[in-house]
């Protein structure tokens, strides 16, 4: 429509949110369908965390905020940062918004210019390309692949840099692949930024907590000290405290980012929802005993997800170190024909063909920016992934 921006004809709506979408119409008009394309728990909010938002409404705290969050929040923001991953920040360099994603928004807008440019690991999660497209920056994507367990090496990090990199945006362990970046990796990476001091770093920890066998989370300020001036470290209650739709996320960095950050949300959706603070205020400070159990859960819906996905012919599916999603690769799938007469000529017929004809729904791969794959989140019952990934090998091994 000619009225329409110029800016939004650069973007194009969330993939992962159009299967979602697309698999609950499907329920709708009565077909069995397995939605696998969702990005969070399956499990409830816990209890402490409903009551303390309960207590909020009663208390009559419904009114307006501060724009970037509560004191009391970005307080224990702070202590959670200094206790978890060994970071000092003060709440003046502490931002709250709605989501994870409005986080990440508010410092491209307060930051992009027309030609700057955004590293950014590919795969990745479907909105940081069109987030700095809608801010007037440029996508710098760079490609890793299954070869190196879809982790970003040094050398691809320094070719990729040039004079108009602003950002880099590290995401570990990552969406959509799981894959969790060691120590030892990490180091290395910060290791190519030190040599770019005109590179800042913008890291995204919302899967802290869910990691898996003795993989240890680490994120580059807390590896780096002398990051941490040209850091945002961003994170959320999301997906460890099972709060998607609370839509509280956090970051901290620079006071003076922080101050641009809650410039451009003053001027958006100014102060997230009052109710949800309090809720977020006790997801950190309550207690944290669940989120071990809930680990070892995902633990096991990874290990039976890899195993059967790897038994599935065509499909090569590595063991990630963290999140709740899987990312298998299917070379082998491409150019044969589905038992409905589907050519397999890419990653996203793929995941169309597989949908109309078991009734699975997962995420393809070109919506990641990495093909051939797709995307599962085993973020749903043993039973339910049983039952997909049975229908995924019965899928595959009548390709001819």
């Amino acid at each position: 429509m000619a009225f329409l921006s110029d800016t939004l004809s650069r973007v194009k709506p969330s993939p992962t949110i159009a299967v979602s979408t697309k698999a609950q119409e499907l329920k709708a008009a009565g077909r069995d369908v397995i939605g696998l394309g969702a990005g969070e728990p399956d499990f409830d909010t816990p209890q402490n965390i409903k009551d303390a938002a309960k207590r909020a409404i009663d208390a009559g705290k419904t009114k307006y905020t501060a724009v970037d969050g509560i004191p009391e929040l970005k307080l224990a923001i702070c202590e959670k940062f200094k206790r978890e991953n060994g970071l000092t920040y003060t709440p003046a360099q502490v931002s709250v918004g709605t989501g994870g994603k409005q986080i990440l928004y508010n410092a491209f807008m307060a930051t992009l210019n027309p030609g700057d440019e955004v590293i950014i690991p590919a795969p990745y999660w479907v909105s940081y390309p069109d987030m700095v497209l809608l801010a007037g920056g440029t996508p710098v994507p760079v490609a890793a692949g299954i070869g190196t367990q879809f982790k970003l090496t040094p050398a691809q990090l320094e070719s990729a840099i040039t004079a108009k990199t602003k950002w880099f945006i590290f995401n570990s362990p990552s969406n959509p692949t799981g894959a969790g970046y060691t120590a030892t990796e990490l180091r290395a990476l910060c290791d190519v930024l030190l040599r770019h001091p005109h590179v800042w770093v913008m890291t995204d920890d919302m899967y802290e907590h869910l990691v898996f066998d003795d993989f240890v989370f680490t994120t580059p300020a807390q590896i780096e000290p002398k990051l941490y001036d040209r850091t945002l470290t961003c994170n959320g209650v999301s997906k460890s405290y099972a709060m998607t739709g609370w839509r509280i996320g956090y970051a901290a960095g620079p006071v003076a980012l922080i101050k641009a950050m809650a410039t451009v949300q003053s001027q958006s959706t100014s102060n997230p929802s009052s109710v949800s603070q309090y809720a977020a205020l006790e997801a950190l400070n309550g207690p944290q005993d669940f989120l071990a159990p809930n680990r070892k859960l995902f633990q096991g819906r990874r290990d039976l997800v890899v195993k059967m996905l790897n038994d599935a012919k065509g499909i090569i599916c590595p063991k990630p170190e963290g999140a709740f999603y899987v990312y298998p690769d299917i070379s082998g799938c491409i150019g044969k024909t589905s038992a409905a007469g589907t050519k397999i000529t890419n990653d996203e017929v793929f995941a169309t063909a597989l949908l109309e004809e078991t009734g699975v729904a997962v995420v393809f791969g070109a919506a990641f920016g990495l093909s051939p794959n797709f995307r599962v989140s085993y973020a749903t019952s043993d039973a339910a992934l049983i039952e997909a990934c049975s229908r995924i090998q019965t899928f595959c091994a009548a390709l001819t």
